[in-house]
């Protein structure tokens, strides 16, 4: 985890990053620790997750992603993800969780 120190009038980060394998053997322990670290934050703070690192995973992953969403909502942060690999988007969609979990696209212009 690193917090970048904000600059003036800005909110702080905090970044988490997702593990190379997050499944039900192991969503337990990283979602503990991952959601601890979101506490560490300050309310209103920016969470960003890095999942470029995720390999190998299953729905858990998501559970996980749903509930540092929840947690970060509760303490009036926003949580971005980053780099999701395209099955962690597909799987999203397929569940219906997608639009909670990443970013709408960018309007194009007219």
């Amino acid at each position: 985890m690193t917090t970048r120190e904000p600059s003036a009038g800005s909110t702080p980060v905090i970044s988490l990053a997702l593990p190379v394998r997050l499944d039900a053997t192991n969503a337990g322990t990283v979602t503990q620790a991952l959601m601890a670290r979101l506490r560490e934050g300050g309310q209103g703070q920016q969470a960003q997750v890095d999942a470029s690192a995720l390999q190998s995973f299953d729905s858990s992953a998501l559970a996980t992603l749903l509930a540092l969403q929840r947690q970060a909502m509760e303490r009036g942060a926003s949580l971005h993800l980053h780099a999701a690999p395209v099955r962690l988007v597909e799987l999203a969609r397929l569940y219906g969780v997608h639009e909670l979990l990443l970013p709408a696209p960018a309007a194009q212009p007219a």
